[in-house]
This record gives structure tokens, C-alpha cells and sequence, in this order.
């Protein structure tokens, strides 16, 4: 029985990855002129949120792709010598460095010898993957959980990444920022760790 895949332009067949992006960009350009007019207040509200949802959805998706174009080493394969070079050039990332801190610390990533790394914060990275949490939300946690002191326990540590996840999924980047302040007084009241 003949394949009913889709097939590139050089004739091999196109990945089920491929065909959902194609999919996702045919839905975005409907999104982007969509009548507005018939939704009503609530729903216009659902729509704009369940957006921002997929936003960080999409960036979740985003990072284990770069992940896999390390892992495939593409950016010398493209003629780049870093992936920061490749993120900013060929994938038009604003900002790699921070991307890059982003997806070390929320993404499952793979090894040289192809074993999976859990992502440093998995209880953050659980709320991003569901669009609880957007990238300034993401960054505002990491930003506080980079500054607890080394000497801390590690079931803190882990504790804290917890508290800074439904602190991330329930108040704004500057909230986060300030609360974490407050969380990192407490782990360390007298500064000597």
C-alpha cells in the first residue's frame, strides 16, 4: 500500500514534526485575522489567555527542538561555530543567552552518549510546559533560585524550587522577584551561607 504522507519538496516524506508546524502557522494565520467582533467579553478574555498559554507552550516546544539541534551538533553543520551564534542567526532568538539559561534549567536535555538529563527545576518546568507560566515568569524564578547559597540542603533547595514554581504560577515577574527576596532571607537570614 502506497504512503499517504505528505512529501518534501526532494520527494522524501515530510515528518509528523514538519506537519505540525505547517499546521500551527495555517491556524496562526487565521488567528492573526480572525473577527474578533463576534466574541463576547469572556470569551475574548479566554482566547487572549489560552494565547498566552500556547506562547509558552510553543517556547516549551522551541526548547527541546534546540536541544536537539545541539544534540545533532547542526550548528557547525550550518556553518556556525556556537549554538548561541546558531540561535541567534539561524533561529532569530533575541536574546540566546538567556533562552539558553531558560531551557538548562526547564528542559529535559540529552547527553553526549544520549542519555536524558532531567530539567534542575522540574516543578517549573511542569507549570511552563502547561502554559502556567510564561518566559518572564520562568526567568524571575531562575533569577531567584540561581542566588541560593551553595551551602543550603538539598531537600531545601528542592523545596524552594516548589515554592518558587506556585509563587511563578500564581503573581507577576515582579512579585516573583520580590517574594524570592523574601524566600532567600529566610534560607539564609544572616548572609553567611
Amino acid at each position: 500500500m502506497p504512503s499517504t504522507a505528505p512529501l518534501a519538496d526532494h520527494g522524501a516524506p515530510v515528518s509528523r514534526a514538519a506537519e505540525l508546524v505547517a499546521e500551527l502557522h495555517a491556524n496562526l494565520d487565521e488567528l492573526q485575522t480572525v473577527d474578533l467582533s463576534s466574541c463576547t467579553d469572556e470569551e475574548l478574555i479566554e482566547v487572549a489567555s489560552a494565547t498566552e498559554r500556547a506562547i509558552a507552550r510553543l517556547t516549551v516546544a522551541g526548547d527541546r527542538q534546540i536541544d536537539q539541534v545541539e544534540t545533532r551538533d547542526l550548528p557547525r553543520k550550518a556553518g556556525c561555530r556556537t549554538l548561541m551564534q546558531f540561535m541567534t542567526h539561524r533561529l532569530r532568538i533575541s536574546n540566546p543567552m538567556r533562552r539558553r539559561k531558560q531551557l538548562n534549567a526547564t528542559a529535559a536535555l540529552t547527553c553526549l552518549n544520549g542519555d536524558r538529563l532531567e530539567p534542575e527545576h522540574p516543578t517549573l518546568a511542569e507549570a511552563f510546559a502547561k502554559g502556567s507560566v510564561g518566559t518572564g515568569h520562568v526567568q524571575a524564578a531562575i533569577d531567584v533560585l540561581d542566588q541560593i547559597p551553595h551551602g543550603i540542603d538539598h531537600d531545601v533547595k528542592v523545596a524552594a524550587e516548589r515554592q518558587m514554581a506556585e509563587i511563578a504560577t500564581d503573581h507577576t515577574p515582579a512579585d516573583i522577584t520580590q517574594l524570592g527576596a523574601r524566600l532567600l532571607a529566610h534560607l539564609d537570614p544572616d548572609g553567611t551561607l
